[in-house]
């Protein structure tokens, strides 16, 4: 007979986006947990439901593995004194291990003695052990977890019942007062109490009382009573609503409604809201991707009183979508200088004003950029006019209603207004990326205005001491630095990171008045390098190379992520190394030395002044290629210099005593190193593993 071992925790409504990846962690500590505990077993079932979550053991070893180990001890120095006789220090090892003196042995370890006992730990009744499973249960991490009532123990929701069996018997177990048994309960309308004969039985015994625990069985049911339901026209299904909805039942069952064709007339992306964001549908298109009047649902039950369900959800969507209309009506009566002028009224943050002193930063910067990127007078005057109106929409009633279509109903209604289709698409794209991996803005205007925007908020943020910490981030600033990183990188601006800061302070110093303190560059930096192992990390960059290319700055956000590109490929090229042990070396020598000052006169061998007109000859070119952020031939360049270093330092010593030639071998190693420096400091990179 298989044995099975089972465990549930019965929960208040989990939040819908937590489930999946509890299940992970369940399954992850379950099995780690088992593993540590020299139990045996076949498999791991993981299930959940909104009212659930549990662990199902199969072929699970009813007594734990017996082993035999080596324990090692003190070495021979420590465990015997200058008589001979055992020490305290073996005295007190052998006690520990329930052992005697006689069962001492020795043992050479890499030229040194240390003292060994043999011990067998025999294997206790899993019976026994699984109770300790409530470690698991108290470790499970959901972002947020709370106190529940008198409780100290903190949870993601109040937990209801709990149940854990070794095939027919309980295993006594309690979890924040709960008391573990053999009864679970069935769906909460539909279903019935459950008492449990056997852990194996579990899950058959659930579906019959209206619950499919397996998460994936849940979502593959709703695909395919949609795909039943979808004859005649598409639905196209969004796989973070489709797992959301999955998790939001117990028993699905998916339905068809309409709803008016006159709704058809507003914003597609406002109807696509209302059911998606709202209520949790899915959208229905027709073949040729147009929007239809109708929707699929997904019930918590079974296909009984379907008409009265689909009835009241026509009537809950109706109900939205006539607001969504009359407000969509009353903003058509108004116009983008009414909304605008309401921007002075609405503060947004308490240290950084309100938003018509945030739109005329950003409209200020806008300009400032657009002159810097020397933009043409039609793309200068397109950048400015959707940096003007760029948060009009938020003074909107569509937008008070859909508060996650701002942007995009910025967009439609500045088409409705009569702004240009470049200026209406800048408004819409100003707040990409939406996600920190997310849809970066397409168009020059959007580029500028969203770079604009997201740095007069960090900036603003950090001068004013409202840096993210811990979870805490209300104003997204890590999200929003990512974006800024990912624009530059994507967009390919000739401008530094650390010069766009600049030109955001000096504009919130003017505007506010804010006393800047000197330190803030230096927190914006860090804040943003952070940032920007993020976005080197996601390109496949290792942590020190990261280092190399921002030990000094940032710089440049596309070329620094060229060079981390090249540095990465050089690292892992046996012809590089002979370069790199130039370079490196170089830097070792140079380092506390900022003086680069050479005189010829001062040469004593034929290998230093060699290498001082080869320097001569290669730099300005290095320079030149280095400042056109051409990293791949700038390299190539400056490697030519690998060969006479290396001749450099086979026939001349840099410290010598005569201070005046010392000096003047340094500064021209210091030409060299200021030079290697400019690219990325090689010394922050571990080379010699790579080979």
């Amino acid at each position: 007979m298989t044995n099975t071992a089972l465990f549930e925790i019965g929960v208040e409504e989990l939040p819908a986006r937590l489930i999946e990846n509890v299940e992970t962690q369940l399954h992850r500590k379950t099995s780690e947990w088992l593993k540590k505990e020299r139990i045996s077993f076949d498999d791991i079932n993981v299930y959940s439901t909104p009212r659930r979550l549990a662990v199902e053991i199969a072929g699970i070893a009813l007594e734990q593995e017996t082993i035999e180990e080596e324990a090692k001890g003190p070495s021979i120095q420590i465990a015997r004194n200058e008589e001979g006789e055992w020490t305290k220090a073996a005295l007190g090892f052998v006690k520990g291990q329930g052992k005697t003196i006689e069962d001492l042995y020795e043992k050479d370890i890499k030229g040194t003695t240390y003292i060994f006992v043999n011990k067998r730990i025999e294997g206790q009744q899993v019976q026994d052990i699984l109770g300790n499973f409530k470690q698991i249960v108290e470790q499970l991490q959901f972002g947020k977890s709370m106190h529940w009532g008198k409780e100290s123990m903190r949870f993601i929701r109040p937990i209801r019942w709990l149940v854990a069996m070794l095939n027919e018997t309980v295993i006594p177990m309690e979890i924040a007062h709960v008391t573990s048994s053999n009864i679970t309960y069935g769906h909460r309308f539909l279903g019935d109490k459950i008492i449990l004969e056997s852990a194996s039985e579990y899950k058959e015994r659930l579906q019959n009382e209206f619950v499919i625990c397996e998460r994936l069985e849940r979502k593959k049911m709703i695909e395919e009573q949609i795909a039943a339901l979808s004859t005649t026209f598409v639905v196209p299904i969004e796989a973070v609503l489709l797992e959301e909805v999955t998790n939001l039942v117990e028993y699905p069952q998916a339905f068809i409604g309409d709803f008016d064709t006159r709704f058809l007339d507003l914003p597609e992306e406002v109807l696509i809201t209302s059911m998606k964001e709202h209520q949790r549908y899915f959208p229905v298109q027709s073949t040729t991707g147009k929007l239809l009047a109708h929707f699929i649902g997904v019930r918590n039950g079974t296909k009984d009183h379907i008409e009265t369900v689909i009835k009241g959800n026509e009537k809950v969507l109706r109900a939205r979508l006539q607001d969504a209309e009359f407000f969509f009506e009353e903003d058509k009566k108004q116009s983008i200088d009414i909304f605008n002028e309401k921007l002075d009224k609405v503060v947004f943050q308490e240290k950084i004003g309100t938003y018509q002193e945030k739109v005329d930063r950003i409209q200020r910067l806008s300009n400032l950029f657009a002159e810097a990127l020397q933009l043409d007078e039609s793309q200068q005057k397109t950048a400015d006019r959707a940096a003007h109106i760029c948060k009009f929409d938020l003074m909107t009633n569509m937008v008070n209603e859909f508060t996650e279509l701002q942007g995009v109903i910025g967009e439609k209604y500045a088409s409705y207004f009569g702004e240009s289709e470049e200026t209406a698409q800048a408004i819409r794209e100003h707040y990409l990326p939406l996600q920190a991996n997310g849809d970066l803005p397409e168009s020059i205007a959007g580029t500028i205005v969203a770079i604009a925007d997201k740095l007069d908020t960090i900036v603003g943020s950090v001068a004013t001491g409202l840096m993210p910490t811990g979870s805490q981030d209300p104003y997204g600033l890590r999200r929003q630095a990512i974006g800024v990183l990912r624009i530059l990188e994507e967009s390919k601006w000739d401008i530094s990171l650390e010069t766009l800061c600049q030109y955001a302070l000096k504009e919130l110093q003017a505007v506010k008045d804010i006393q800047i303190d000197p330190e803030t560059m230096n927190h914006l930096t860090s804040f943003f390098k952070l940032r920007m192992r993020y976005v080197l990390k996601e390109a496949g960059i290792e942590v020190d190379i990261i280092e190399a290319v921002t030990k000094h700055g940032i710089g440049i956000v596309y070329y620094t992520v060229e060079k981390a590109k090249i540095l990465k490929q050089k690292r892992q090229d046996q012809a590089f190394k002979t370069v790199e042990e130039a370079f490196v070396r170089v830097l070792n020598l140079t380092k506390g030395h900022t003086d680069d000052n050479v005189s010829s006169a001062l040469f004593e061998t034929e290998s230093e002044r060699a290498l001082y007109e080869k320097t001569q000859e290669i730099l300005p070119e290095y320079n030149k290629l280095n400042e056109a952020h051409k990293g791949e031939e700038a390299l190539e360049t400056l490697s030519q210099l690998a060969t006479c270093i290396h001749d450099f330092f086979e026939n001349n010593m840099v410290m010598t005593k005569d201070e005046a030639i010392k000096a003047n071998r340094l500064g021209l190693l210091n030409q060299i190193s200021l030079a290697i420096k400019s690219y990325a400091d090689l010394l922050e990179i571990e080379w010699k593993q790579q080979f």
